[in-house]
């Protein structure tokens, strides 16, 4: 039977919501409050430079293909992917650097460079990631965990593949070189989780990663934003820009529509968010509705970090081969820092470092002769009372005049295309709570059935896709909450 649903934010997981619930015949209609689609993945453009805003690896790219084809379309008709190699070149705090890749034997060769005693730490640590990548990916990421039986059900499963051991410690059992370690417990940090903390469930990113490969889309994200608006549009649906949602309306236990800014109710008869979940409950609905998700309640959670992006355009080109497209610069400490972000909440003088530079393959992100790129430094989230009206700036000069005396030569006079965020912006844009970048912080007993459900425990047609619900942040993550959303919908 065909239900009008609305959705709530246009991000990756809206918009593949939306997708999937048109291609089933359902009326949809998504109301973004951006001026473009995209969510995080917003797209900005400044004198002829291109910047992606938000996330570029390209993980599981069949599950692209899939929504597609669940669509009656092929991908490729829309938007072309390419693969990375080397996927990242990780560097120490001396500039050494490590090129991370598919290629076993390379990655064999580039930790032998390190410590050629962990060459076969590194094969036992690959073979002990399959299993915990077919249960973890294949087979648990896109299920609903709706009751506490969904989660007894896997818990022996979950215990044996010691899902009770952080990130870190289970790659140290492996691996005993520092830096190496590393190198292959980072990957939590792309979720919003601190490798210290985050369940050894995510080492399954490296099985997930030598499956598929990183891949990077030609034009950017944004040009897959821009393909999922066109299929979802051509399949019947309507996509309101520049239109914010102030509430969610309420009768009894059901939701029955929202209510935009300018007062007028569109009805429903399921509303899916894709905003935050935690914004969604304590700004979106009406704390006389709310019985479980209380106020209280949403502050007593653990969110991840959030985030200093400093987009940047040069008149000068860095293609000299010392830095590739994907760049993680570790700084001297690492759980230390880890520890100032996550546990003690302050902002440390020292960071570690993403840097995104697509121009290098891509010339249309950048006018011809210039470099377009990002740098990205984790950092507290707004719970930790900083004042970044006054932090900003310096921190931001820390982070340009460590890149032009270690990698960058002569980067500060050659800026001519220059745009920063940092926490304020994740709280205002993006409406996150706290301002984190990634939602909820991916601990275990913030996963699977610990974590917001994709059917809300509170109203029975409210439904949640993106970070903030089962399985949590990454592409992949908030492809599968779109999936769950269409089959609980299907369902009801």
């Amino acid at each position: 039977m065909q239900q009008h649903i609305i959705i709530i934010g246009a991000g990756f997981g809206g918009l593949s919501a939306a997708i999937r619930l048109a291609a089933r015949g359902h009326r949809v209609e998504i109301f973004e409050k951006a001026d473009q689609p995209g969510g995080k993945a917003y797209v900005i453009e400044r004198n002829g430079y291109r910047f992606d805003a938000g996330p570029t690896v390209i993980t599981a790219p069949f599950m692209f293909d899939d929504l597609w084809r669940v669509a009656g379309r092929r991908r490729e008709d829309y938007f072309e992917l390419r693969p990375c190699q080397p996927y990242y070149r990780l560097f120490n705090k001396d500039g050494k650097h490590f090129d991370y890749s598919g290629d076993e034997e390379a990655i064999a060769q580039e930790i032998a460079r390190f410590n050629p005693a962990d060459v076969e730490g590194y094969r036992r640590f690959m073979a002990s990631t399959r299993p915990i990548f077919e249960k973890g990916f294949l087979e648990l990421a896109d299920k609903p965990f709706l009751n506490i039986g969904d989660m007894l059900r896997v818990a022996p499963d979950l215990m044996r593949l010691q899902s009770y051991l952080s990130t870190y410690r289970y790659v140290s059992r492996f691996i005993s070189d520092d830096f190496l370690r590393r190198c292959f417990s980072f990957h939590p940090l792309f979720i919003g989780g601190n490798p210290f903390d985050a369940s050894s469930i995510y080492a399954m990113v490296h099985y997930l990663e030598r499956e598929w490969g990183i891949h990077y889309a030609v034009g950017g994200t944004g040009a897959i934003v821009r393909a999922m608006a066109r299929l979802f549009t051509e399949l019947g649906g309507t996509l309101h820009l520049n239109s914010p949602v102030r509430e969610i309306v309420i009768e009894g236990r059901r939701v029955i529509g929202v209510r935009l800014t300018d007062g007028i109710v569109r009805r429903a008869d399921a509303v899916v968010s894709n905003a935050d979940v935690a914004y969604t409950y304590s700004n979106l609905v009406s704390p006389r509705h709310r019985r479980y998700f209380t106020d209280r309640r949403l502050r007593s959670k653990k969110y991840s970090m959030s985030l200093v992006v400093i987009y940047l355009g040069t008149r000068r080109r860095y293609d000299d081969g010392s830095l590739l497209r994907h760049n993680i610069i570790f700084g001297e400490r690492y759980q230390g820092l880890l520890e100032d972000i996550f546990h003690h909440k302050r902002l440390a003088d020292d960071f570690s470092l993403y840097v995104h530079i697509p121009s290098l393959n891509d010339p249309s992100f950048a006018p011809e002769g210039g470099e377009s790129f990002y740098v990205l430094s984790p950092v507290p989230h707004l719970g930790a009372g900083i004042d970044w009206s006054v932090a900003a700036r310096p921190y931001r000069d820390a982070i340009v005049r460590f890149l032009e005396e270690r990698y960058m030569p002569g980067l500060s006079k050659n800026i001519v295309v220059e745009t920063m965020v940092d926490p304020r912006h994740f709280a205002r844009q993006q409406n996150a709570f706290l301002g984190s970048a990634f939602s909820l912080e991916p601990i275990l007993t913030q996963s699977a059935w610990f974590r917001p459900h994709n059917r809300s425990e509170e109203f029975e047609n409210l439904y949640f896709v993106g970070a903030g619900t089962h399985p949590g942040a990454g592409i992949p993550g908030v492809l599968s909450s779109a999936i769950i959303a269409e089959q609980l919908i299907g369902a009801a």
